[in-house]
């Protein structure tokens, strides 16, 4: 089993003192964790963590907070409970005064992401996967300029016979309009674009990273997948209908789905004759596939990878979180699904495209396929053919926490070496990973017998 120990706890007498977080105070973690430190006794404490955590989680041992490495377990329980943390105890609960609720305070390695889980009267109970640990470059800073994003915006396609698909436009401070721009298009661009949140941090990451010159002064397309319902070629799609039908998922689901995972160059020729053509009519952004990148998660993961593999004159820079490399499309004869990918990769000429991709090793297992596997099959395809790529695997489910925890460190991978002054670059792979053995897997979940 991989080593877990990556945390870093501080155990005091009854609650651990951590060194104040050194980036921004507005965070509602930050202030909850701030207050714990502080008066772990107060009515504000209680009443911050009342407001923080929802009853059901504190019955169900999931409630957590984090602020860059600092973060707070709280849990009810009649009895005092024991918190583990990648199976490792961690600090010692203590409970809160005129309450059933127990706390702990701990800090934790960033970058990544972990579990938890507790005993209660030596049973396991509760629990969590992917909590995501952001450092620095995750959380506004000091003097960055923070880029701008466009409201929402409205395409009607016809590649997609009226599909309907919402996007909005970063432009970061930095953007000179007599420059051109590199560019990076987010699938599922809606889940991305929240600034004041607790979740995924992109745009905090693009305007640290781009003030601290790891990645260029880009625009950004965050685009969400196509609504169908008010499409007059409504028989188009009749096909979408029944596979929602025969999956349970909504119809805006399996439209998602049917872009995204679809191996065709069909959902690469909407980015670059609809949703690019309008975002290069308002924005001067540099047309060389070297200057260009595109990511996603799940299945906007195999989305992005999808794309570069089409058309890499369009698209050089892939980063897959979780990409749903799985048969999720197939149509016998028809249409593949992103399952051939590990064979294409092998069997094809070779694209000049750099790819990043992360999965976590308790990822999905279903009809469609195996995510863990499919995933190290791609990254053993991609380095038997001397691709520039990195993989990232950890122990994750199919969550975004473990990506978008790396996000800052996946991107200046991603964009490392560009030069402005260049317009392509012949992609190798880095010495040091041709040096290393193919990836393996190990059973880990099941009986050594």
């Amino acid at each position: 089993m991989m080593k877990r120990l990556e945390i870093l706890f501080l155990i005091g007498a009854a609650i651990l003192v951590a060194p104040h977080a050194a980036v921004g105070q507005t965070s509602p973690a930050a202030a909850l964790i701030e207050l714990a430190r502080r008066d772990p006794h107060s009515a504000e404490f209680r009443a911050a963590l009342s407001k923080t955590f929802s009853d059901a989680d504190l019955k169900a041992g999931k409630a957590v907070a984090g602020y860059g490495p600092d973060f707070l377990w709280a849990i009810e329980s009649a009895t005092r409970p024991t918190l583990f943390v990648y199976n490792a105890a961690a600090p010692a609960m203590s409970q809160i005064p005129e309450t059933g609720l127990w706390m702990a305070l701990g800090r934790m390695k960033t970058g990544t992401s972990h579990s938890f889980y507790y005993t209660v009267q030596g049973a396991r109970f509760g629990g969590r996967t992917d909590v995501a640990a952001y450092g620095p470059d995750s959380y506004p800073q000091p003097g960055v300029p923070q880029g701008k994003l466009s409201e929402k915006l409205v395409h009607t396609s016809k590649i997609y016979d009226g599909l309907q698909s919402e996007y909005s436009i970063y432009v970061p401070a930095q953007y000179n309009p007599s420059v051109p721009a590199a560019l990076m298009v987010w699938q599922d661009g809606a889940a991305y674009n929240k600034r004041d949140s607790d979740g995924i941090r992109v745009l905090d990451v693009l305007d640290n990273l781009i003030a601290q010159k790891k990645i260029p002064v880009m625009i950004g397309v965050f685009i969400s997948p196509g609504d169908i319902s008010n499409s007059p070629n409504g028989k188009t799609y009749e096909f979408v209908s029944a596979f929602s039908k025969s999956t349970g998922r909504t119809l805006k689901d399996s439209m998602r789905s049917t872009e995204y995972d679809t191996v065709s160059d069909r959902y690469a020729r909407f980015l670059r004759d609809e949703i690019l053509a309008e975002v290069q009519a308002k924005y001067n952004i540099r047309r060389d596939a070297y200057s260009r990148a595109i990511t996603g998660l799940s299945s906007g993961g195999i989305c992005a990878f999808n794309v570069a593999w089409q058309q890499p004159d369009q698209f050089s820079r892939v980063l897959s979180w979780i990409g749903s490399f799985a048969s999720i499309q197939r149509q016998t004869g028809l249409v593949d699904g992103g399952n051939v990918y590990p064979n294409k990769v092998r069997k094809e000429p070779k694209r000049n495209i750099r790819v990043w991709l992360q999965d976590g090793s308790d990822d999905l297992e279903n009809q469609h396929g195996s995510w863990p596997l499919q995933n190290i099959q791609l990254a053993n395809s991609l380095k038997l053919m001397n691709y520039d790529f990195h993989f990232s695997f950890g122990h994750g489910t199919h969550n975004p926490a473990h990506g978008s925890s790396q996000l800052p460190e996946s991107l200046t991978w991603l964009w490392r070496d560009y030069d402005p002054s260049k317009t392509e670059q012949a992609y190798e792979i880095d010495p040091a990973e041709k040096a290393k053995p193919l990836f393996r897997v190990n059973i880990y979940n099941r009986d050594a017998d």
